[in-house]
């Protein structure tokens, strides 16, 4: 599994100065360097509500204070005016079933029909559990499982082709052949506070081993773009949230 960010939102300062030119929040927010841009948009987007520019008070002053506040109130909707992209490798199709769920993420995914299988992922995703084992029994079983699934993928091909099917028809028949494990790559954006549910749900001691761990290389992430919106969430996988 690789999950690599490949774009977030920025701020035209140049702009925030513009119209918020003489505040506290527009001199001293485009200099802060050790806040990022998405951090930045929250507090903004939470300040611009009630015209709160002045940083006045000492538990708000910065923008970790701000947020902190905002998340301890629930006021996620201030989170939802950036966006992290990431383009995510290796994930079996069960996770990206799960993960579609999350209404509010946008997904390009990679096609069956066009993309041949065989030849973009010639290896399954192994489970997590499988992985955690001594012995390999089950993690060879799987890859023999695999490999016999994309032999009957390849033969179901050149069949229905030879009855003179094009390659579109033949691969999105044969694709039945393909077992859960198959890898798929895919787009997905999300703004902070959808990124958010996935990591409440999904960040979770109870979720899908394969889907925490993917929740918790989207959470190494979002520490970096935007540490202070996801700043309460926990090192470890929670133990009691809510999860579906």
């Amino acid at each position: 599994m690789r999950v690599t960010p490949i774009a977030h939102t920025l701020v035209d300062w140049e702009a925030v100065r513009g119209v918020l030119g003489g505040t506290a929040f527009a001199d001293q927010a485009g200099e802060e360097f050790d806040v990022t841009d998405a951090d930045h948009l929250a507090e903004l987007a939470g300040r611009a509500c009630y015209k709160a520019w002045g940083r006045k008070r000492p538990a708000t002053a910065t923008t970790a204070g701000y947020l902190d506040n905002i998340l301890d109130q629930g006021h996620y909707s201030v989170l939802e005016h950036s966006s992290v992209t990431f383009y995510v490798e290796g994930v079996s199709r069960a996770l990206l079933v799960e993960l579609e769920r999350h209404r509010f993420l946008s997904f390009s995914v990679e096609s069956q029909r066009y993309v041949d299988q065989e030849v973009s992922h010639p290896v399954p995703t192994l489970p997590p559990l499988f992985d955690a084992l001594p012995e390999r029994t089950l993690w060879e079983a799987l890859e023999g499982h695999y490999q016999r699934s994309l032999d009957l993928y390849r033969a179901a091909v050149a069949e229905t082709a030879r009855h003179g099917y094009s390659v579109k028809e033949s691969r999105e028949a044969a694709r039945s052949f393909l077992p859960n494990s198959t890898p798929v790559d895919l787009i997905v954006t999300g703004n902070l506070r959808a990124w958010r549910d996935v990591l409440a749900k999904r960040y979770h001691s109870a979720a899908d081993a394969e889907i925490r761990g993917f929740a918790a290389i989207v959470l190494g992430h979002l520490r970096e773009l935007a540490p202070f919106s996801v700043q309460d969430f926990p090192t470890t996988p929670i133990a009691e949230a809510a999860h579906a």
